[in-house]
């Protein structure tokens, strides 16, 4: 696993007949975006299977427009309407979150885009690797929560694990073809979100709404606030430290409003490699589907000197952005501190978004879950399981407590 990505070389490969995609969470935005560029290459790519979790209506439109061998529908209580609406056509219909640890085992899937919102990417993501699939890797919580356990996996398997992530596809290109005893630190580039020159005193009154106008990404609305919040950058910390081997306090978080750099790297001799591009979400899942064939030619629209004319770099403010510490901390701490730390955020977050709890109640409640579970050291996947429902457990009983 040491040298996972830096000696990484592209392999000539003849694609004789069209790689088969299992995209999991079709109808998120990466989702969506991910189908965009099947659509793209339709010599080179397949939807052979799609998943969501209650975004019924949407994944039968999918499914009518790509033709996916199977479709599965989380949620079991919206089944009978994505099977009626499919019941003429030559396309499997299936219900339950299990079912789809199954089907990206099936010998015909290739490739597996992981995008599943937070911890539900994990079990279907560890079946996938058992199976040696090739993963594109959207869900950074399942390296925040269990990235030791993936990175045994992945060094016992025939999967290839590529980033989805911006920032994560960025570190891969910068280090291809580097010796890891050269890298000196990762710089790990962060826009800011919606409330980065926004008074501290002023983060107390805003509402989800305000937290959903994010300046230059547009993505889902878990992420949106895990942005505002700089969670985000947290988990991408934790996730980078797995994905390429290097410890915690090598990652350093900068942030950069116009979000065109996105991710650098710095070299023992002082010279640093960045990778820029358009913020633009189909570029990193592009470069990560080409793999490890090369890069897919696009006619979608380059970057001009307008767009890279001013690029501006500045210190995180953690007095403002305190989850950023609490990544950090978890990181130190090991084990299953991440994994109670992305349970806590993920209910904070959702509490945060029907205007149950504050902006500043979210950073609250996962401080005050990670103090409250019950720590270990090396966990196993069913610890990670069971650590899981205790922090929800937790968080949700602080919030109904204090607020």
């Amino acid at each position: 696993m040491e040298s996972f990505y830096y000696f990484c070389n592209f392999v000539e490969i003849t694609m004789e007949q069209r790689r088969n995609i299992a995209i999991l969470g079709s109808t998120g935005s990466i989702g969506r975006q991910t189908l965009d560029i099947v659509s793209e290459y339709p010599t080179l790519f397949r939807p052979w299977l799609l998943t969501a979790h209650r975004s019924a209506d949407l994944l039968i439109r999918q499914a009518l427009e790509h033709r996916p061998a199977h479709v599965v529908i989380a949620d079991e209580g919206c089944y009978e309407p994505v099977r009626d609406a499919l019941a003429d056509l030559p396309i499997a219909v299936h219900a339950g979150s299990a079912t789809i640890a199954q089907l990206v085992t099936a010998p015909e899937v290739h490739t597996v885009v992981t995008a599943m919102v937070g911890y539900s990417g994990l079990e279907s993501t560890i079946a996938a690797i058992g199976a040696g699939k090739d993963i594109a890797l959207a869900n950074k919580e399942t390296l925040v929560v269990a990235g030791e356990l993936i990175t045994h996996m992945l060094a016992q398997s025939a999967s290839h694990l590529y980033p989805v992530d911006s920032e994560h596809g960025a570190f891969y290109q910068c280090l291809m073809g580097e010796r890891k005893q050269d890298v000196s630190k990762l710089i790990l580039t962060a826009s800011g979100g919606p409330f980065r020159t926004t008074p501290c005193e002023r983060l107390a009154t805003v509402k989800a709404s305000d937290a959903l106008k994010h300046p230059n990404w547009a993505m889902g609305a878990k992420i949106t606030i895990d942005s505002a919040t700089m969670m985000n950058k947290g988990f991408e910390m934790l996730e980078a430290k797995w994905l390429f081997g290097v410890e915690h306090e090598r990652i350093e978080i900068v942030v950069h409003p116009q979000s065109i750099v996105h991710s650098m790297v710095e070299f023992v001799d002082g010279s640093v490699k960045a990778q820029l591009g358009l913020p633009d979400m189909h570029l990193p899942i592009r470069y990560a589907l080409g793999l490890p064939t090369g890069r897919l030619a696009t006619a979608d629209r380059r970057m001009t000197i307008d767009d890279y004319a001013l690029l501006t770099f500045e210190r995180p403010d953690c007095e403002k952005f305190p989850l950023l510490t609490l990544a950090y901390t978890a990181a130190e701490r090991g084990g299953n501190a991440a994994c109670a730390m992305n349970a806590a955020n993920e209910v904070a977050v959702a509490a945060f978004l029907r205007d149950e709890i504050g902006f500043l109640d979210i950073h609250r409640t996962v401080a005050a879950t990670m103090q409250a579970i019950t720590h270990i050291d090396n966990p196993t996947y069913d610890d990670l399981v069971d650590t899981n429902a205790e922090a929800r457990q937790q968080a949700e009983h602080h919030i109904g407590h204090k607020f």
